[in-house]
């Protein structure tokens, strides 16, 4: 998306000699240029809400890749190309005359305040786990209207996107249920529960093979991996930061087995997989320090 902006013929340095409003201003300027049907990017003009959402969500897992790799200059970079989706969100929906930035950032305002009556009000709250709870119970509350408000009977379930990532979503649905006592006690006890979901995909290869089996074990497979963010919600371990963490891990780990297996003048296709456990143990090792 930057790219596309700074590739674009407009000169963005004419643009901001022109301006002398703030950084935002500057921004909302440059957005309104590039969707203009009359000289604009042919790119940029003809996104829609729909084609423009996969970038959004691309970008928000940068900025948390960033934060992963405790990148700072990568995490300001990122943090502008989200801010960049909300600019072209508000934009197409301005073009439409649905609202505007303006709206937007009125929006949050009056969210943020009227979910902070701590800070805002004349309430007290004693500590950050208390106010978890008052947000989510306020949370809850604006949710209930809003079904109810469109005739509809509320759930503790309601607002969870269905195109969330699934392991966020499986973790929303799980704390949504524990909000009104459908929770395991103890973190050790849901450990119960994935032994028995494991033996359960151990199972189901035992069984018939072919598309019967293969549609059965997928399911087994997710009541596994739903069983597993729960004991990572239960353990107060966010499940996407520790899947991530791995990934990075796995990454830098199988990076060594290449690199090592080059000094040799070889390439992991050309390794077995006895030898390539060798070397990843190594790796493994050397990160520890061994």
């Amino acid at each position: 998306m930057v790219g596309l902006v700074l590739a674009y013929p407009y000169s963005i340095t004419i643009l901001r000699r022109k301006m002398t409003s703030a950084p935002i201003d500057e921004l909302l300027a440059i957005m309104a240029r590039l969707r203009d049907p009359k000289g604009g990017c042919p790119w940029d003009v003809a996104q829609t809400f729909a084609s423009v959402a996969p970038y959004t969500i691309e970008e928000a897992f940068e900025v948390a890749d960033a934060i992963a790799r405790s990148d700072m200059p990568a995490l300001k970079d990122e943090l502008g190309d989200l801010l960049l989706q909300v600019v072209f969100h508000a934009r197409m929906a301005e073009e439409s005359g649905l609202f505007g930035f303006a709206d937007v950032v009125d929006a949050i305002c009056q969210k943020m305040t009227r979910r902070h009556p701590h800070v805002f009000g004349n309430t007290s709250v004693k500590d950050a786990a208390a106010q978890t709870v008052s947000w989510e119970n306020i949370k809850a509350a604006e949710r209930a209207e809003a079904v109810l408000a469109n005739g509809g009977p509320p759930s503790v379930l309601d607002g969870i996107p269905a195109g969330m990532p699934a392991m966020k979503q499986a973790e929303k649905l799980q704390k949504r249920a524990a909000r009104v006592g459908f929770d395991w006690t103890e973190a050790k006890d849901v450990l119960g529960k994935i032994r028995e979901e494991l033996e359960e995909v151990a199972a189901e290869f035992e069984q018939a093979d072919g598309s019967a089996r293969s549609e059965r074990l997928t399911d087994e497979v997710g009541d596994l991996l739903f069983a597993c963010v729960n004991l990572a919600r239960k353990a107060n371990i966010d499940p996407g930061m520790a899947l991530r963490g791995t990934n990075l891990k796995f990454d830098r780990r199988f990076r060594r087995v290449e690199a090592l297996l080059a000094t040799q003048g070889r390439r992991p296709v050309e390794a077995t997989l006895a030898e390539m456990e060798t070397l990843w143990i190594q790796a493994k090792n050397e990160e520890r320090g061994n």
